[in-house]
């Protein structure tokens, strides 16, 4: 008799059943496959286990079988059709697990349960499919699954991964009952959608309600007190994590290291790390770029020296965060030695690696070795050519990166905010006013100008195109909600370097009345603007008002504006004197303006001691010689102005001479 008998049947189904859980379990497609053939050749006796063989397949990603097993069953269920939807959703296609679900509504016979919902809503996540995402919200609230909590929270996720904040939380209130990962869930999206407060509060809420936070809590909203700078709420969470059961998790300790760094206290995340018993890939580049973003690169690298000896392979985000630490000449030497390292560990075409040596190379001024590592690129995606962008407008190669856009746009690769946020200070460089209207057709084409961000940069290019009514209609067409500091400094910079000093000052009293805080260089521009209009009562005006309520903001540029504007009113002693009082040490811009007043009004007294200090703090400027020479000249002590003139000579100082650039077209 072929096949098993009657008398063995028992034992060797419930052995064939702990097959099938064993290969499952193990994933084992090679185990499955015997096992598949087995039943095949057993006839119709364990045809029943069809459906536990799919789920073997299905653990183990072997999507095609599973299709064949299923179409072959002619009696299936709910639970069936989930487990090949999530098969699906599992293997990166989730278009066929919502086809199935769509096909599993159209028959009727099978009712989807609160195990369906969660996997098609996750399934129009991932494919960001906003609408057929509402609609299944839709048929959960018809079909009653809204209360369940697990439906819910896969609610709250699709709502927070499509950004629409409000109906995520909309649907964390409606909930009867709301787990750990519910609060979970609300906190990490409001984080990622820039609501990092809120996700401090609704920590802060959770706590209150008598939930008991888990690893994942803690994973949640401890980047939003890094964000936030909020140490104090960090520390209350360490004392948690630490006088808990969450202290078992290398994940939690993981986050709080990255925490301190964010706060800026490298000191605190390096005594949570040396404390730790269990230390992975995360936690040393978690410590090594706490060190690199504090310009500490000798610890930085010593800890990577130390990694190594402990058995711990860094990986490409260790090597990222290095790299952006020797980005200046001093530890050239150093970058250098990481990307042999790289390339002996087969780490160079990481494109976090890449885009690292890109830019290193190219804030050391070597630019032929940055373009070197890029051109071995696959060229293909897009962070790599934003570098490169980037460093050829950071070494003023202005019309090279504008060539180098170009290429990109053949290369079919496509550009993001990034880009374009690299790209268009080349074009304020320029100051080309056709090629301004050029990219800004290009900006309205591909729907960049959204971005606040890519508008300010569009401000600034046709400010420096001397083209203020464009710049002007750009800064109005952005809503006053979306206007930040950025924007209001680079409108009043351009009309402050066009001679607009009363607009400048105009535009700032609007920003301060529109509850926007100005900054450092916000002053800056506005001081600039006065100096540069010779408005000197609205300048010290301005001065005293940051002096007085934003005192922390106060620089040494602030100052050089009103040594200028003081100097050219011809308030020589109160412009010393204010030189001589200021917090601040002052720079070879303030002694400038001084002794550039000094020339206008005659004054060699004082024109010689702002010299004094000029030839000290740079000695190797032959504008400043030439300056008191002229003001030598200008009182007729022609002795003293050659004698300058024989110093710069002994020096080998010559002054550059000035020159401008006249651009014809199609020539």
């Amino acid at each position: 008799m072929n096949g098993p008998s009657h008398h063995t049947l028992p034992k060797t189904t419930h052995l064939v059943i702990k097959l099938v859980q064993q290969y499952a379990a193990t994933k084992s497609i090679a185990g499955t496959k015997q096992l598949h053939a087995f039943i095949i050749t057993s006839g119709p006796l364990f045809t029943h286990l069809r459906s536990s063989l799919i789920r073997a397949y299905g653990s183990s990603g072997h999507v095609s079988n599973v299709r064949i097993l299923f179409d072959e069953m002619s009696e299936r269920s709910s639970f069936l059709y989930n487990t090949v939807m999530k098969m699906y959703a599992q293997n990166g296609a989730s278009h066929d697990s919502l086809k199935m679900f769509l096909g599993m509504l159209r028959l009727g016979e099978y009712n989807p349960d609160n195990y369906t919902y969660p996997i098609v809503i996750k399934a129009c996540t991932d494919l960001a499919w906003r609408k057929l995402g509402i609609a299944l919200h839709g048929r959960v609230l018809i079909t009653g699954f809204d209360m369940d909590t697990f439906v819910g929270n896969c609610l709250i996720a699709m709502y927070m991964n499509f950004g629409e904040v409000k109906a995520a939380r909309k649907v964390f209130d409606a909930m009867w009952e709301h787990s750990v990962v519910s609060w979970n869930t609300l906190m990490s999206g409001y984080f990622k959608n820039a609501y990092a407060k809120e996700a401090l509060v609704v920590f802060d809420w959770m706590l209150k309600s008598g939930v008991e936070p888990d690893c994942a809590s803690v994973v949640s909203v401890l980047p939003a007190c890094g964000y936030l700078k909020e140490i104090e709420m960090g520390r209350m969470i360490h004392e948690l994590v630490a006088s808990g059961p969450l202290g078992k998790n290398i994940a939690a300790w993981n986050a709080l290291v990255d925490m301190y760094v964010k706060c800026g206290s490298v000191n605190e995340a390096r005594l949570v790390f040396d404390r730790m018993s269990e230390r992975d890939v995360v936690t040393w580049t978690s410590m090594i770029n706490g060190y690199a973003l504090n310009g500490d690169v000798r610890n930085a690298l010593g800890l990577f020296q130390l990694m190594q000896f402990e058995g711990i392979r860094p990986n490409s985000l260790t090597i990222g965060s290095l790299l952006s630490a020797c980005s200046s000449l001093y530890y050239l030497k150093h970058g250098r030695s990481l990307h042999a390292w790289t390339i002996k560990q087969n780490l160079e075409c990481e494109v976090i690696v890449e885009t690292a040596l890109i830019d290193m190379y190219a804030k050391c001024n070597l630019v032929k070795l940055s373009f070197r590592v890029f051109a071995r690129t696959s060229k293909k995606k897009t962070v790599p050519w934003n570098a490169i962008l980037a460093g050829y407008v950071r070494n003023g190669l202005a019309r090279e990166a504008v060539e180098l856009f170009r290429q990109m746009l053949v290369e079919v690769v496509e550009p993001n905010d990034a880009t374009l946020n690299s790209l268009l200070p080349a074009y304020a460089i320029l100051a080309d006013l056709q090629q301004a209207m050029n990219i800004h057709c290009y900006l309205i084409r591909y729907g960049f100008l959204s971005v606040v961000e890519v508008s300010t940069g569009l401000i600034d290019i046709y400010s420096k195109c001397g083209s203020l009514e464009s710049a002007h209609k750009m800064f109005s067409e952005i809503p006053i909600k979306d206007k930040d500091i950025v924007v209001w400094s680079v409108i009043i910079a351009g009309y402050g370097m066009h001679g607009h000093g009363e607009t400048a000052v105009s535009l700032f009293k609007e920003m301060v009345q529109s509850g926007v805080q100005p900054n450092e260089v916000t002053f800056t521009s506005a001081l600039h603007a006065c100096s540069h209009g010779g408005l000197l009562d609205e300048g010290l005006d301005l001065f005293k008002f940051m002096l007085e309520n934003h005192q922390t903001c106060s620089r040494a540029d602030h100052y050089t504006c009103i040594v200028d504007l003081l100097g050219r009113a011809g308030r020589l002693d109160e412009a010393y004197d204010l030189i001589r009082t200021m917090p601040l040490k002052p720079t070879h811009a303030v002694w400038g303006a001084l002794l550039g007043a000094c020339v206008i009004h005659g004054n060699v007294e004082l024109g010689e001691v702002a010299a004094k200090w000029l030839f000290e703090l740079e000695p190797e400027n032959p504008g400043n010689y030439v300056l008191l020479s002229k003001l030598y000249a200008a009182v007729r002590r022609w002795k003293d102005a050659e004698n300058l003139r024989d110093v710069m000579d002994e020096k080998g100082l010559r002054k550059a001479p000035a020159h401008s650039l006249v651009e014809v077209r199609n020539i």
